[in-house]
């Protein structure tokens, strides 16, 4: 399993615009081959700061996901609301276990 963990950070104003390409996104992606967990949680203590969450079955399966016509369009999405600084990070998980 491939974990994909980040940031976004941008104004409160363009994160308002960038809700629908977001929500396109997310609901497109969650259909794709390999996609275990991909959700963007809005940080209540500091704005316009977006927290990214994925789980990847393998990273075939995420190098595939960036190359899709929806991700080209949420880059499109977020060079017209200005912009954003895009922090990711690539976890590979050896195992996973139930936590308590």
């Amino acid at each position: 399993m491939i974990i994909v963990s980040g940031t976004l950070k941008t104004t409160d104003q363009a994160l308002d615009a960038l809700i629908e390409p977001m929500r396109r996104l997310i609901e497109a992606t969650r259909q794709e081959a390999g996609c275990k967990v991909y959700a963007f949680a809005r940080d209540v203590s500091e704005p316009g700061l977006v927290r990214i969450y994925e789980e990847w079955d393998s990273r075939e399966t995420l190098t595939a996901h960036t190359k899709a016509a929806h991700v080209g369009a949420w880059h499109e999405a977020l060079d017209a609301a200005g912009g954003a600084a895009v922090t990711l990070q690539i976890v590979n998980v050896a195992s996973v276990e139930a936590f308590g």
